[in-house]
């Protein structure tokens, strides 16, 4: 007896792009036709017709005049949330953070989204590799930027994060990008808010050889704690395996310079650049 198949699931961006190949086979143009007029490559229509590539909100207003669809598009994608428009390995990282109360970051390679420059934010994307599609790239920059509201919440979390010193001492972007970030991590220092510390190159003993993580606290007192790296990604909520990183980042706040040794460090580096 043979089994029935599965229905097959169908993802938001995958509805998105079957709504933007109606209006086109509406509007009685090729995929061809339509990616001339819109000035794109063919496949980046073919990528969001098929829902592999986000809609992103100023295309999704290109389309609505080009198809003739009085703001449709536009109105659709620009209601998604936040966690909608990001990739889906980091979707649930999305959903913890728009509620977290206390978001605590320890990073070795790069500033961390929360508190990235958008000039900064492009710059980290432009020198992945493999190259993204440049659609794709504009798509992870305005979903961390997008990220960063939770900074304008009425209750904002409190955020601390642990920077490796070499971090700043690398002009990913250019110098006068840099020097921006730096400047926003520096008035960051006088949030009620916020908490950084800097880890001073060649510190030793060090309780985060083994890599960044990200730690979380939902307004129920649940804790989580993402780590990612390379391609991968981990959302992990085991209360053992919690405890364990929080050791870990109590250690790093006690091996890290002081919050006031910190802020020196970056108005140094400011003085410097």
């Amino acid at each position: 007896m043979q089994s029935a198949k599965r229905p097959k699931k169908v993802g938001t961006w995958q509805a998105v792009g079957g709504l933007v190949a109606h209006f086109r086979r509406q509007a009685g143009l090729t995929q061809e036709q339509f990616a001339e007029i819109a000035n794109l490559h063919i496949d980046t229509i073919r990528s969001i017709e098929q829902g592999r590539l986000a809609l992103q909100g100023h295309r999704a207003k290109e389309f609505d005049e080009l198809l003739h669809t009085g703001g449709v598009l536009f109105a659709l994608v620009d209601k998604l949330p936040v966690r909608e428009r990001m990739p889906a390995f980091a979707q649930g990282l999305a959903d913890i953070e728009e509620t977290a109360v206390s978001i605590l970051s320890y990073e070795t390679q790069m500033i961390p989204g929360l508190l990235q420059t958008e000039d900064y934010c492009r710059a980290s994307f432009a020198s992945r590799f493999p190259r993204f599609e440049d659609e794709t790239e504009e798509q992870w920059v305005s979903s961390r930027m997008e990220r960063q509201k939770i900074w304008q919440r009425k209750q904002p979390p409190f955020g601390h994060f642990i920077l490796e010193e070499s971090i700043l001492r690398t002009a990913l972007g250019g110098p006068e990008v840099m020097r921006a970030q730096i400047r926003k991590l520096r008035d960051a220092c006088d949030l009620v808010h916020m908490g950084i510390q800097i880890m001073p190159m060649g510190r030793v003993p060090h309780a985060g050889l083994a890599g960044p993580m990200l730690l979380l606290e939902t307004a129920d007192h649940e804790h989580a704690v993402y780590l990612e790296v390379q391609r991968a990604s981990f959302l992990v909520d085991d209360p053992h395996e919690v405890s364990v990183y929080q050791l870990k980042y109590g250690m790093l706040r006690s091996q890290a310079l002081s919050p006031e040794e910190s802020a020196c460090v970056l108005e140094r580096l400011l003085g410097e650049s």
